[in-house]
């Protein structure tokens, strides 16, 4: 596939000690900018003020950590993008922002050599997936401020790809849209995967026929949950790969072909630690631990040692890829945040999605956890597939062997409970499916 001259890819064959000095060089380029009198990047001067530190050399630890509660608040008390902003205004040309599903969404800025950085490495995660110059991608989702695939439509397009834009219509013309076009790459949620075989059993629509062969799925982690990306890879006859990115941080994270059920970390573009959230110090490889990560090419709007609030398991050894890159087994296990404790188990959401994704029968389902001081309830409701049989007929209903599935794998007891056929929302992006309810209040 012939590449821009801004993809470089021998970097992303380095050996660990030529790839750590290539993220010193990076970080040194990136500090000077950040730090210099002539940046008006206030946010991280004011945060480094009366710290020496030598980006090449010194330990990464030297610096204090970011958090999301720290860019929240300078937003809140600089309307409207805060002062994480290294060059002047008229520098920037692109606005995202997050979802929102974590509070208030975060305003994020990038200039045209930020935006590069970006299509930049969506042609790492394209490539790594196998993608060619031949392939047409078709991208599902609502080209709104949400990040979402931007990023990767354009990086497509610089590829000379042919990229389809399918936001704007209905699940029905999507499909069609994507076999009158010839898609073979599918950009989208997990959940949407799902959501478009869903229609597609509904109209007797043969989507293995349709010839898509990749599917690069993020925005959740279902992608790197076995009993998720099998059950999608079934419907569609394609290969799933996950991604994983944060409109803050960037898309640094990727599913190469040789090595499924693991998401590798882009350290050419980035700086990855995992630490113990209690105490910010190093886990060994292999053991869980806070994703704390620094990107090293978005200068305009740079995050350093973000703290990412999702717990993963990092191995560093080389993968049959080649690449020496971290690699988080599983994808992200979960947001560390969303982690509830029932009957002294700790236990993710993405746990319980697993669970029941076993279950071919269940077309949705919602998850409401219910939490009164040291007692923890969850009700779990269950949308069945059309032509399944919930009644009790003298063998245990659906309800009912999800339930002891919950209880066998996670050692807690759920209510589980049936709802009628398209009582349950269905969601394009990110899907809302567990509901926390703390006394009378209730978070998604």
């Amino acid at each position: 596939m012939a590449q821009p001259a801004y993809y470089i890819p021998e970097e992303e064959t380095l050996a660990r000690p030529e790839l750590e000095a290539l993220q010193r060089r990076k970080l040194s380029a990136m500090w000077r900018e950040v730090t210099s009198e002539r940046s008006s990047n206030q946010f991280y001067r004011h945060k480094f003020a009366g710290i020496s530190f030598d980006p090449l050399t010194d330990p990464l630890d030297t610096l204090p950590l970011t958090t999301r509660t720290e860019l929240e608040a300078d937003q809140l008390q600089n309307p409207h993008y805060g002062t994480n902003l290294t060059y002047p205004r008229d520098r920037y040309c692109r606005l995202h922002q997050t979802s929102g599903s974590k509070g208030v969404p975060l305003r994020w800025l990038d200039t045209a050599d930020t935006w590069t950085w970006w299509k930049r490495c969506w042609g790492i995660i394209f490539t790594a997936a196998g993608v060619t110059r031949s392939d047409v991608l078709m991208f599902p989702f609502s080209f709104g401020p949400f990040i979402g695939f931007w990023g990767a439509f354009e990086s497509a397009v610089a590829l000379g790809m042919l990229s389809l834009p399918a936001g704007g219509m209905t699940t029905t013309a999507r499909l069609r849209f994507m076999k009158d076009n010839a898609a073979t790459v599918v950009c989208c949620t997990p959940t949407y995967a799902l959501r478009m075989a869903e229609v597609a059993r509904e109209e007797a629509f043969d989507l293995p026929a349709a010839g898509v062969r990749r599917l690069v799925v993020a925005g959740e982690p279902g992608g790197s949950i076995p009993e998720i990306r099998n059950r999608i890879e079934s419907a569609w006859g394609a290969r799933v790969f996950d991604h994983t990115g944060m409109t803050e941080m960037g898309p640094l994270g990727f599913e190469c072909e040789q090595a499924p059920g693991g998401v590798h970390l882009m350290e050419s573009e980035c700086i990855a630690e995992i630490l113990d959230p209690a105490t910010g110090k190093p886990v060994p490889d292999g053991e869980p631990g806070e994703l704390v990560l620094t990107n090293l090419g978005r200068w305009g709007s740079p995050l350093i040692r973000y703290r990412t609030g999702d717990q993963v398991r990092v191995t560093r050894q080389r993968c049959a890829c080649g690449r020496f890159f971290a690699r988080m087994v599983g994808g992200i296990a979960g947001r560390i945040d969303d982690m509830i404790v029932v009957r002294g188990n700790n236990v993710f959401p993405t746990a319980v999605e697993a669970v029941i994704r076993r279950f071919p029968e269940v077309a949705e389902f919602r998850v409401v956890v219910e939490e009164d001081g040291a007692l923890t309830q969850v009700l779990v409701e269950l949308e069945p597939a059309p032509g399944t049989n919930c009644q009790n007929n003298g063998t245990p209903t659906l309800a009912d062997r999800v339930g002891k599935a919950l209880q066998d794998t996670l050692n807690f007891r759920a209510q589980v409970r049936t709802v009628s056929a398209g009582a349950l929302p269905r969601f394009e992006m990110k899907a809302r499916r567990f509901v926390r309810q703390r006394g009378s209040s209730k978070t998604a």
